[in-house]
């Protein structure tokens, strides 16, 4: 296997609209990739394809070597971590901070019917630590700001050193310092070993880790362009996706973009 993810003419259609597709991707083992594009363009569909979460109406999806269709996707949901404002909201609130980490080995909301080890607690407050919420463990995630549960959720899509993580839009509603401690954890989450394939899907390309190496820009359900970063992340891209002048720059590893006036 070589690729942790490939999408083959694959087609989402609701109601007989089609939303996303035909797409043709694919998403090497080990790579770091953000998705792009206005509102509406397909991105968190294409990550709940991703995610098995979604079967396609057309085409083909292969995730970790498994085709969608052909495969118990509960078991393979078991392999990738998924960190949105739709995990967040499904989480009990009443939940401990610890615990919401724990939830992350086996992709489920509650530890009751789980068993863990000390080692498996161990685990989980070292990645609390490792993404700047070591001290939260006993609170509830109900008591903890937007920006620490965002953090958290990393935690637990890193607990069970999962395979393929997915970030849908993990910053959306953060302030400053916020978004700068959670693309540090994001950071750090691609910097694991082994290595995790991560997707971060974003509007804004100033939530970009330094870790991404890949990128695909969609706009109304199709890819305009995908490959090396360096390679998609110009202004002729840009301002074609987005259907607007728009100039791109890079500093220090991050990158930014603003409408210009021609």
């Amino acid at each position: 296997m070589t690729a942790a993810v490939v999408l083959s003419g694959a087609t989402v259609r609701i109601a007989g609209r089609t939303i996303l597709g035909p797409l043709d991707l694919s998403i090497g083992l080990g790579e770091q990739w953000v998705l792009l594009g206005p509102n509406g363009s397909g991105k968190t569909t294409a990550l709940t394809l991703f995610g098995a979460w979604r079967q396609p109406s057309a085409g083909s999806v292969e995730v970790l070597g498994s085709r969608l269709g052909r495969v118990d996707v509960r078991q393979l949901r078991c392999r990738i971590g998924h960190v949105s404002h739709a995990v967040a909201e499904r989480v009990p609130p009443e939940l401990s901070v610890l615990d919401t980490v724990l939830t992350g080995r086996n992709a489920t909301l509650v530890t009751w019917w789980q068993r863990f080890a000390d080692e498996d607690i161990a685990a989980a407050r070292q990645l609390l630590a490792h993404v700047g919420c070591a001290s939260l463990g006993a609170r509830s995630l109900a008591t903890c700001s937007l920006g620490e549960r965002q953090r958290v959720l990393i935690a637990r899509a890193l607990f069970g050193a999962h395979d393929l993580l997915l970030f849908d839009e993990p910053a959306a509603g953060l302030d400053l310092p916020a978004r700068e401690l959670l693309v540090a954890a994001m950071s750090a989450a691609a910097a694991g070993v082994p290595t995790p394939t991560t997707v971060l899907a974003t509007h804004h390309l100033e939530e970009i880790p330094e870790t991404v190496s890949h990128a695909a820009l969609l706009r109304d359900g199709l890819v305009v362009t995908a490959g090396p970063v360096r390679d998609v992340l110009v202004d002729d891209a840009m301002s074609a996706c987005f259907e607007m002048p728009i100039a791109v720059e890079q500093r220090d590893g991050r990158w930014s973009a603003r409408r210009t006036r021609r």
